[in-house]
């Protein structure tokens, strides 16, 4: 067999893959972003740009912009309760890390569905955060906890959680611990250590663990229509809408793409970091 039989036998089944659910459709939403949707929906083949020109009108800019401050808040908090998770899992005895990264990935064996309204239970007027608050007169009305912002972040933090933990677990447990104990040595307080050694050499893993959960925060239209009752629009909505109720496939095509565009130039961020940062870590291994 030559060589380049080979390939295409080793690579066939992935690339046709990659070219049937991924390379297809988006040359079908490339095209459809060009048309223009008939009078009782459906798609007319004429080719226009009105539907980049209508993309740029500030209704959807600013749907755009809260979109990206809901993703941006998501990821940070997640960051922030990602990092010492991962940390505190990366630096227990190896019998122990196992069992805590499945406590991690449990919530994934469980429809996104069904915990997104689970927590509706929680959150409500009468549920279970609200009621013993009540009961115990620590408030004297109900807590506005659903259907707002709030409701949204923390829908979207308990649902990608895991996608943040599990790039930096990798990193921080691929760390040598020698060099934080040669900082130690050398006279560094252990909030400089963590600033200066391992944060620096754990970039990969932030960069990768900030991507998965950006990206699909800014894409969901779940938490947002059911945890955020539809008050609050976002850009995964409006793609919605825009295929199912208006029936404006090509104006959704465009929406999609425009994500897509975006998603694609943060993946592009984050091989770039990784592959500035290979070195070093290659050295610290």
């Amino acid at each position: 067999m030559s060589r380049l039989a080979r390939r295409l036998v080793l690579l066939g089944p992935g690339l046709g893959w990659w070219l049937v659910f991924l390379a297809l459709p988006l040359m079908v939403v490339l095209a459809y972003s060009f048309f223009r949707r008939g009078t009782y929906g459906g798609v007319v083949f004429d080719f226009t740009l009105d539907n980049y020109v209508r993309a740029l009108d500030p209704l959807y800019l600013g749907v755009l912009g809260f979109s990206l401050r809901i993703a941006v808040i998501t990821t940070a908090v997640a960051l922030l309760i990602g990092y010492p998770a991962a940390y505190f899992i990366a630096t227990r005895p190896r019998r122990w890390r196992t069992p805590l990264l499945v406590l991690i990935i449990l919530p994934f064996w469980t429809s996104f569905l069904i915990r997104t309204y689970a927590w509706m239970v929680l959150l409500n007027r009468e549920g279970l955060i609200n009621r013993p608050l009540l009961a115990l007169g620590i408030i004297d009305e109900p807590l506005p906890l659903l259907y707002n912002e709030f409701a949204i972040v923390i829908g979207l933090v308990y649902g990608y959680l895991p996608l943040m933990i599990l790039p930096l677990y990798a990193a921080i447990e691929r760390l040598n611990p020698e060099l934080r104990e040669a900082a130690t040595n050398l006279g560094a307080r252990p909030i400089k250590v963590f600033f200066t050694v391992t944060v620096p050499l754990t970039l990969t893993g932030i960069a990768a663990g900030c991507i998965f959960v950006f990206v699909p925060s800014l894409g969901n239209f779940i938490v947002p229509d059911l945890l955020g009752g539809g008050r609050s629009i976002m850009v995964g909505n409006l793609i919605q809408s825009q295929f199912l109720k208006a029936r404006d496939w090509p104006f959704g095509a465009t929406l999609a793409l425009a994500l897509i565009t975006l998603m694609m130039v943060l993946l592009v961020v984050q091989a770039r970091i990784i592959n500035r940062d290979r070195p070093v870590s290659a050295d610290a291994g």
